[in-house]
């Protein structure tokens, strides 16, 4: 099955350099790649059109100019750019383990969006992988992160378990299955449905509220946080804004108590 990846960037060019070469690691190899790209510079430009000429790789870049954080207008454009009935979602600080869409297509089915997990880095870590590390998924190895002086902890798991353990630690788990935009996948015709993302929202809950209106709509969520994996690249984030933190909050109360399917925010506007 042919699938569109498409992935959230702004200005970090060296993650997302990191991130291609993990996607050039993938063992289900026929998807389309699209990059959606929140108005990011010149060095962001160049690293794409570099692994468009280089790479096998199909590479869609979709841009909008620079206006302050827009993840989810530039997320609806490439929703729209989609050629593909399934849709997996990342970010482009977000390195995939070479079985990341091959995992996403073997829990997807009708009726279901699938909620994957991360490990998140330090930066003096994040910083250390290379493109042989990649290459060779060391990043994903617990005694190699251990070597590189991360602590042990039992967020460990998510790099180490394996089949019965794997299923066992997703049922087990105590977080909620949501839509978390940097791993998480669902049906074209689903997300079109809800109108994609609200793009009144900034940073801070705007990917989870199209998961509750997908749930809202009848779409249920699968959790597989333990199969489905990538590495968390560290970053600053100086974009965020309380005041963007407290209008989210407020859109996903709404959302919640008024059960909300179809936003009028969304990839179609109200007129």
């Amino acid at each position: 099955m042919r699938v569109s990846v498409i992935v959230s960037t702004y200005n970090q060019p060296r993650w997302l350099q990191k991130m291609l070469w993990g996607f050039e690691q993938q063992t289900h190899k026929d998807f389309e790649l699209i990059i959606a790209d929140d108005g990011s510079g010149e060095e962001t430009r160049v690293v794409i059109q570099d692994f468009q000429k280089k790479s096998p790789l199909t590479i869609i870049h979709v841009r909008q100019e620079d206006n302050g954080f827009q993840k989810t207008k530039i997320l609806n454009k490439a929703i729209l750019a989609s050629k593909e009935q399934y849709l997996i979602f990342t970010d482009g600080d977000c390195i995939p383990r070479k079985d990341f869409v091959a995992t996403h297509l073997r829990y997807h089915k009708k009726g279901v969006f699938l909620s994957g997990g991360y490990f998140k880095l330090p930066m003096d870590i994040s910083r250390r992988i290379s493109q042989v590390v990649i290459e060779q998924q060391h990043c994903f190895d617990p005694a190699w992160l251990l070597e590189q002086g991360l602590e042990k902890s039992f967020k460990l798991n998510k790099l180490s378990a394996r089949g019965c353990k794997q299923k066992l630690l997703n049922t087990l788990t105590p977080t909620k299955a949501t839509w978390d935009g940097n791993n998480a996948s669902g049906w074209r015709e689903d997300i079109l449905a809800v109108n994609g993302f609200d793009e009144r929202m900034q940073y801070g809950g705007e990917d989870r509220e199209m998961g509750e209106r997908l749930m809202n709509y009848g779409v249920t969520p699968l959790q597989i946080r333990y199969s489905a994996i990538t590495i968390h690249l560290d970053h600053p984030r100086g974009y965020v804004t309380d005041d963007m933190i407290i209008k989210n909050k407020k859109i996903r109360k709404f959302t919640k108590k008024h059960k909300i399917v179809k936003t009028a925010y969304g990839i179609l506007k109200s007129k």
